[in-house]
């Protein structure tokens, strides 16, 4: 029989190993994130694109958040398309709200064909935009495994987008 309030010492020991693993996991995965390989070196590609943007249904009753399908095609160094997932808030602050999107693109960077995916993430606080969007780490295909990188996407007076993509290849 154990008292109340106190935990048998095999319990103890799972425990501890479990909290170890806990506290070990942030720090594996900051000293092992995204390796870039020693014979790598940045490169970068840029062009314009295009992009359509398609409100889906998503069923919602909150007219601030949205669902849109994303449709691009890109010029360029890049050469494909890129097909895609976007959630939009608003906020009742005119200017301001946010979006996260995964998208796949398809097609040749610089002559290697392949496929890699780009995970957006954006605010805008009283229309200042903050964007990021990088390469999500592993999600290169043929020629393009391996890719690392981010991407800074431009719009010009009148709505034109171009992007800069800041890579590596091994």
């Amino acid at each position: 029989m154990h008292r109340v309030g106190t935990i048998p010492k095999p319990i103890l020991k799972q425990m501890a190993i479990a909290v170890g693993f806990l506290f070990a996991m942030p720090l594996a995965f900051t000293q092992n994130s995204a390796p870039v390989p020693k014979e790598a070196f940045t490169m970068h590609a840029t062009g314009p694109f295009d992009v359509k943007v398609t409100p889906q249904d998503d069923k919602s009753d909150d007219p601030l958040l949205g669902r849109m399908a994303l449709d691009k095609q890109y010029h360029g160094d890049l050469e494909g398309m890129g097909k895609g997932q976007m959630l939009t808030a608003g906020t009742s602050v005119k200017g301001s709200g946010a979006y996260v999107a995964i998208e796949k693109f398809t097609g040749t960077l610089k002559g290697h064909s392949g496929t890699f995916v780009l995970q957006h993430q954006g605010t805008m606080t009283q229309n200042v935009p903050q964007l990021s969007v990088s390469i999500v780490p592993d999600s290169g295909t043929g020629e393009l495994k391996g890719i690392a990188g981010k991407m800074t996407i431009n719009i010009a007076p009148g709505g034109k987008h171009s992007y800069d993509l800041e890579y590596s290849l091994p």
